[in-house]
């Protein structure tokens, strides 16, 4: 009890201070901990490629796991609480992507009602991967649209809750494993078998989190004029027909709060993918998109506060097992 009741109790001090970390700092454009994982990784792949899902499997496991035993161990040496929460601040802060998420999703709603296609499709590459040069002004916006709602599970819902579960060890490890399978983890030919593990474990770990992200657009859309109900109706009927069974269930939750049509063709770098439609209406303009941000951002807000009850849950928890 000793050593679990000092990492829970500083751990919601950590959490909220690494929300606001991003909200006035954001995603740094230089030297940002994640870039540099990321180029570690690549590294590690000169000599770890084979086409095969074991090498693949060994590679995630070297890298994730690294990151996150190294994570716990220095948690473990910590014995100050405003260290752990120092710790869990900084490690939140590198995992979350929220405001960065909001800020390009807004400029390139400002591109497209200037009607600078070139100037949208350079920014394209900052939310997503599919291929800018192909898309007109429609596809530009529905692009956007489907990252911000994908993303604000995966870069801010997700870093939140596993921060409030498990603390720097748990959100450290989430982006690692979520970093890894934006790399490896599509189904290009080159990374069809070594990218399963990272896909497969990137899957898991977004299980739940994508999961809280629909209930939060469901609770928040009527705050920001959406429809609860459509949401609902949406990710019931359309989530499970996504090939992702967790960007599904964002992406047509967004889809039935705001009352627009996602999915269709989809064009990446690597291969054309013919996506199922979710939710109802008219493809989504660049007004759609502020609004996709502003539900975002409500749902950001959202995902705070439940990391915060779960982080007391879990330290009440604790107390109450120790106490029997």
């Amino acid at each position: 009890m000793s050593r679990a009741r000092p990492a829970v109790r500083w751990r919601r001090a950590g959490i909220l201070a690494g929300v606001i970390a991003d909200l006035v700092l954001a995603d740094p454009r230089r030297a940002h901990p994640v870039a540099g994982f990321g180029w570690l990784a690549t590294d590690l792949e000169r000599f770890s490629y084979r086409d095969s899902r074991v090498a693949g499997l060994l590679h995630t496991a070297v890298l994730a796991g690294g990151v996150t035993v190294a994570a716990a161990a220095l948690q473990c040496r910590i014995r100050s609480g405003w260290a752990r929460a120092a710790l869990t601040a900084a490690a939140t802060w590198t995992a979350l992507g929220g405001t960065t998420l909001a800020r390009t999703g807004t400029r390139m709603a400002d591109l497209l009602d200037a009607g600078d296609l070139d100037g949208a499709r350079a920014l394209l590459p900052s939310l997503c991967g599919r291929d800018p040069a192909a898309l007109d002004e429609a596809g530009l916006a529905r692009a956007a649209c489907e990252s911000v709602a994908e993303n604000t599970s995966d870069a801010q819902v997700a870093p939140l809750l596993w921060a409030a579960l498990a603390g720097a060890p748990g959100v450290l490890g989430y982006r690692a494993v979520n970093t890894l399978d934006a790399m490896i983890g599509n189904r290009s030919q080159r990374y069809a078998r070594f990218g399963w593990a990272a896909a497969r474990l990137d899957d898991v770990a977004n299980y739940l989190p994508a999961r809280l992200t629909g209930a939060l657009v469901i609770g928040c859309a009527p705050l920001g004029g959406g429809s609860a109900a459509g949401a609902v109706r949406a990710w019931i009927r359309d989530a499970a027909r996504h090939p992702s069974p967790n960007a599904g269930v964002a992406e047509a939750s967004f889809a039935g709060a705001l009352g627009v049509r996602l999915g269709g063709p989809t064009q990446y770098r690597h291969q054309l993918e013919i996506r199922p439609t979710l939710g109802d209406g008219a493809p989504p303009g660049p007004a759609d998109l502020r609004r996709a941000v502003r539900l975002s951002r409500m749902v950001q807000t959202g995902a705070l506060g439940a990391a915060l009850v779960i982080s007391a849950a879990g330290r009440t928890g604790r107390r109450a097992s120790a106490r029997s």
